[in-house]
Order: structure tokens, then C-alpha cells, then sequence
């Protein structure tokens, strides 16, 4: 299906469904919420979570796991399946194999209960800027410093020098540069470059986004391409961060 991007209502800074089955809280965040600017809906359930997004009228998402009527985590794939917008999840899981296992499912990031508001609202802010556009002619060429990455060409440029990739370097530039920000984990990036058998080669990403580095002059301790959140996976960076 189609991937949908909602449009930000006119004088709201976002769009925002909260989807947790304790009424309190679900309350609390919709009131915090609505204070700072959001427009914001609160639902209990995940279907309703799946038909609110399924209707085009959200921006993001918090999304609780321990819903009454569907595991959260399937309401993270039922969204993944039809729309890109922004998923934070709302856990009180704390285990890495957890978070890594959402991250796949395609969450844009996570906050463990009991959560700061503030440390929420920056998290908010930040998914909702670096939401990707749907890719078109226009926005497949990357230019930063020296470096231009033509997708819809796949040609890659150094200070107008042509630098050759090869096809699994260019195959995993794509899928990064798909998801400007986002964190991908090695799983999902080995199952999408190299196929669905493979999950747990590390190695192999290693080897390439060394590759890539050098031949994007990107340094990875100081990173304009792509940065290492170690033991989880990349992010491909938007060209503001």
C-alpha cells in the first residue's frame, strides 16, 4: 500500500494520537499535549489507533504496547503496513532485545516508563522535523560539502569526481536515505540489502558503511552521513543534524 503523509493542520504544531488504555495518562498527556500547541486525540484501543491513522489525520503517534484489545506491537506493524508518519512508543519494557524488536517493527523511537514530559516533548519535536518526504525526482539528489549522492542516477560525486559504488553499496544508501533520521537496526538493514535470510551478519554492514564512509569522507566520530548507535544499528543523517 501507498505510504500516507498527513498535513499538518494550519496554526498546530502537530498533529499528535495518543493511544494508551489507562485513562489517566491518556488524559494527562492530551492536556499536557494540547497546552504546548498539538492537536491531539486520545483513543483506548488499538483498532481505533489503526482506523485514526488509517483516516489521514495524524501527524504522530504514541502509542502504549499494553493495550487491552491488540498487542502494540501489531498495531505498530498495522500502521508500518500503510503509512510513514512518525511512531513514538510509550513502554514500560526495558530490555535492549525489546526495544531493538520495535525498532524493526518500524518505530521512530521509544520512551520507557515512568518518562520525563519534557524529555517526551523534545522527542515529539524531533521525530516530527525529521519526517521524510515521500522520495520524487526532486529530492533524490543529496548535496553536502563536496559530496552529491544521485539516487535516481545512482552516481556518487566527490568534489565532481565520479566515485564508483558498487550495487550492495548503492542498494544500502538507498534504504538509509529512504529514512532520513530514523534509527535502523542491523536486522532490518541486512533484510533489506541482502534478503530475507539474513539478520544477525553484522559484519557484513560493518565492512560496508566502512566502505561507504571513505568514499563519502564521512568521519565517524564526527559524522555528516551516517551515524552509529552502537550495538542497535545507523542512522542516515537529515542534512540539519
Amino acid at each position: 500500500m501507498t505510504p500516507q503523509h498527513a498535513t499538518t493542520t494550519t496554526g498546530s504544531r502537530g498533529r499528535v494520537l495518543v493511544v494508551d488504555d489507562e485513562a489517566p495518562l491518556r488524559r494527562a498527556l492530551t492536556t499536557s499535549l494540547r497546552a504546548r500547541g498539538y492537536d491531539v486525540t486520545g483513543v483506548s484501543g488499538g483498532e481505533q489507533a489503526v482506523v485514526a491513522v488509517a483516516d489521514g489525520a495524524t501527524d504522530l503517534v504514541l502509542l502504549d504496547l499494553g493495550l487491552g484489545d491488540m498487542e502494540g506491537l501489531e498495531v505498530l506493524r498495522r500502521i508500518r503496513s500503510m503509512s510513514d508518519i512518525a511512531v513514538i512508543v510509550v513502554t514500560a519494557r526495558h530490555s535492549q532485545p525489546d526495544k531493538v524488536a520495535l525498532l524493526d517493527a518500524g518505530a521512530d523511537d521509544y520512551v520507557t516508563k515512568p518518562f520525563d514530559t519534557e524529555e517526551l516533548l523534545a522527542r515529539i519535536r524531533a521525530a516530527l522535523r525529521r519526517q521524510p518526504e515521500p522520495m520524487t525526482e526532486a529530492n533524490t539528489v543529496i548535496t553536502r560539502d563536496g559530496v552529491v549522492i544521485d539516487l535516481d542516477r545512482r552516481l556518487l560525486t566527490v568534489d565532481g569526481r565520479r566515485v564508483p559504488l558498487t550495487p550492495t553499496e548503492l542498494a544500502l544508501v538507498e534504504v538509509m536515505a529512504a529514512h532520513p533520521g530514523r534509527l535502523l537496526t542491523h536486522d532490518f538493514l541486512l533484510r533489506q540489502v541482502w534478503g530475507p535470510g539474513y539478520g544477525r551478519e553484522s559484519n557484513y554492514l560493518r565492512t560496508y558503511v566502512g566502505q561507504l564512509r571513505k568514499k563519502l569522507r564521512d568521519d565517524a566520530a564526527s559524522p555528516e552521513f551516517i551515524a552509529t548507535e552502537p550495538g542497535i544499528g545507523y542512522r542516515w543523517l537529515a542534512g540539519d543534524e
